[in-house]
């Protein structure tokens, strides 16, 4: 009861924090001064640790290797995309997510292989965040956090709401706030090792990059809610 009265209050809050709808033109960013601290700091963590990371990954690590990396982490996603287009009453999706699971949890070993592709059964990943944007729910102010980067009020409470149909939440070991942890580490090396090339030159063409960054996160979360995947592959992937 305590954690299903905490889920509503989340949202809640996040509602009443949500009142006024915003885009990429008109951003509602209120907290700017300290999302520009915070948009700072990042940045020189990613100068100092994350980029040399994610650069000795990609240039050392074969591609066969990152590929089954990158799979295993899509694989994981797929209750949640299912649970999200069932929400959405996407039932066609819905359907499409839970076999691409099935199958290469099973014939790819554990999302070693991505066998599902190959049978047509396309990743078209989907969370709580783009649900909610889909029923009205505007994404209230824009937020930088520490080590995670850009994100809204709406998307952060959904990623708090997708965690309940994780795979790696109903894992009953000691040990598993650090599988967790891991998942998110390799999530992060293998998004930021994808856009290497992408954020050097956003950053090289922009007069005021913070900005550019605000600008690109609502465009892509905007098309995201609105099923413009096309759209979508030309901004960087958040």
């Amino acid at each position: 009861m305590r954690k299903v009265l905490g889920r509503a209050a989340l949202l809640a809050a996040m509602l009443a924090l949500s009142g006024c709808a915003t885009d990429a033109d008109q951003p509602m960013d209120p907290l700017e001064s300290v999302n520009r601290v915070f948009f700072a700091w990042n940045q020189k963590l990613d100068r100092h640790a994350a980029l040399p990371a994610a650069t000795i990954y990609r240039d050392t690590v074969p591609q066969p290797v990152r590929t089954t990396f990158h799979n295993v982490l899509d694989n994981l996603g797929g209750p949640v995309t299912c649970a999200n287009d069932i929400l959405q009453l996407d039932f066609s999706h819905a359907a499409t997510a839970l076999a691409r699971f099935v199958v290469n949890s099973t014939a790819g070993v554990a999302g070693i292989f991505d066998i599902a592709t190959g049978w047509g059964l396309a990743s078209r990943p989907r969370d709580f965040g783009e649900t909610m944007g889909t029923y009205g729910v505007p994404p209230g102010p824009y937020l930088v956090l520490p080590f995670r980067g850009s994100t809204d009020m709406r998307d952060f409470a959904g990623n708090y709401l997708d965690g309940y149909a994780s795979p790696l939440r109903y894992v009953r070991y000691d040990g598993r706030e650090y599988v967790g942890l891991v998942k998110s580490s390799l999530g992060s090396m293998d998004n930021r090792a994808s856009n290497i090339i992408t954020y050097r030159d956003i950053e090289r063409a922009s007069v005021d990059y913070y900005a550019t960054m605000r600008s690109y996160y609502l465009q892509r979360r905007a098309r995201q809610i609105e099923d413009r995947t096309s759209a979508t592959a030309e901004l960087p992937d958040f």
